[in-house]
């Protein structure tokens, strides 16, 4: 297994402990408000709301507050207009990184991950000079003490997946981005209940990194601790027992 998708893992493992702690209330109401915006204000009729939902409500994200954000989505209430973005830079190693967010004020969002990135040893990259090696999918997570694994996978495959992988805890499902949402319909319908899902950029060749393995991470975490950043990719390739010493550090 690479060390991206076991970080992928690790990353999904992270999401659900700062979402205990409360940490990423400002992320999830923005993905509330954009996921109302895009499908409507129905959880029920819109996918990508009803997961944002349920993330906001794992939170512990006050129903006031979901409810206003999802009536700024659908214009019952004034709100921000949030702006999807995709930043690419270098990190320390010659790592590349994909960085997109959701920006209600770019030059703020620009200037906060390019002080990031140089603080780590890194550098911003032109536009298209670091996305031409990552291509989009769908990923899907799945809580692995709740189904057979055989029976859930051909079930996956059946849905639409494209690859089933058993990881630590949970299953994760590979998906075609532009099916991820009709995929999720159908494991629903199946009764299947989904633990998380995401939209990722997986890269096509992966450097090793062990010996800048620590800044890449400690690189990676900033980033993502910034409120207009949802998520980072990057194409490093990490031995495990190094990757998971670091991502528990």
């Amino acid at each position: 297994m690479s060390g991206h998708n076991k970080w992928s893992s690790i990353k999904h493992k992270k999401g659900k402990e700062d979402a205990k702690r409360g940490k990423i209330f400002t992320k999830i109401i923005r993905e509330i408000t954009v996921a109302a915006r895009s499908g409507g204000g129905d959880p029920e009729a819109n996918p990508a709301l009803r997961l944002a939902v349920s993330r906001a409500q794992n939170a512990n994200m006050p129903k006031d507050n979901i409810e206003r954000g999802i009536k700024r989505g659908t214009g019952e209430l004034e709100g921000v207009n949030y702006e999807d973005f995709l930043y690419e830079a270098y990190s320390p190693g010659g790592v590349a990184l994909i960085i997109v967010g959701l920006s209600d004020n770019k030059k703020r969002t620009v200037s906060e991950v390019r002080h990031a990135v140089t603080s780590h040893n890194g550098s911003m990259a032109e536009k298209g000079s670091v996305a031409w090696n990552f291509h989009q999918m769908g990923h899907i997570f799945i809580q692995k003490d709740k189904y057979d694994e055989d029976e859930l996978m051909m079930t996956a495959l059946d849905c639409g997946a494209d690859d089933f992988v058993a990881e630590d805890d949970i299953y994760l499902i590979t998906v075609n981005p532009h099916d991820l949402q009709k995929v999720i319909i159908s494991l629903e319908n199946e009764n299947i209940k989904i633990d998380d899902f995401s939209l990722v950029y997986e890269p096509k060749n992966t450097v090793k990194a062990n010996d800048s393995a620590s800044q890449i991470i400690g690189l990676i975490n900033e980033l993502e601790d910034l409120d207009d950043v949802q998520n980072v990719f990057a194409n490093f390739d990490i031995d495990d027992e190094i990757l998971e010493k670091i991502a528990v550090e």
